[in-house]
């Protein structure tokens, strides 16, 4: 901090001992190390504290990150959430359409059935698909 030597200090000593004298150097010496013990402990406190602060802004930091990476994670599980659950709809959807297809055809009389050339031939396909796929277990509930 200081760039003061001992022979300066000591200049300093012999100086002080002749204006103050004997009688009044021991006190003023006590009273000098009482004033720099306090401005020790002040600059100490200063330093203390700006160290808390510079800790505190970084929990700050630290903090809104987290909670903007949380943010992001919700977000995406969210997203991750609704993107499943519309394909099991469409996939719901799908599957009560191909019930309901099937239905429709297996309720045709026997004679009514297309020729395999007629645009109604593949109908007749699809109820034959339809007739395997009804006999897989759960495909009766729907």
């Amino acid at each position: 901090m200081f760039d003061i030597g001992f022979s300066e200090i000591v200049l300093i000593a012999v100086v002080a001992l002749v204006v103050l004298g004997p009688e009044r150097l021991p006190k003023a010496a006590r009273t000098l190390g009482h004033l720099f013990g306090r401005l020790q402990r002040y600059v100490n406190e200063v330093k203390a504290d700006i160290s808390r602060e510079m800790e505190l802004e970084e929990l700050r930091k630290l903090k809104t990150e987290m909670q903007g990476a949380a943010q992001e994670f919700e977000r995406t599980m969210t997203s991750a959430a609704n993107d499943v659950a519309s394909g099991v709809r469409d996939v719901e959807r799908e599957l009560n359409e191909a019930a309901a297809g099937t239905a429709a055809p297996a309720a045709l009389p026997a004679g009514t059935a297309s020729a395999p050339g007629a645009p109604g031939a593949s109908a007749g396909a699809g109820a034959a698909e339809g007739a395997r796929q009804a006999t897989l277990p759960g495909f009766d509930r729907i």
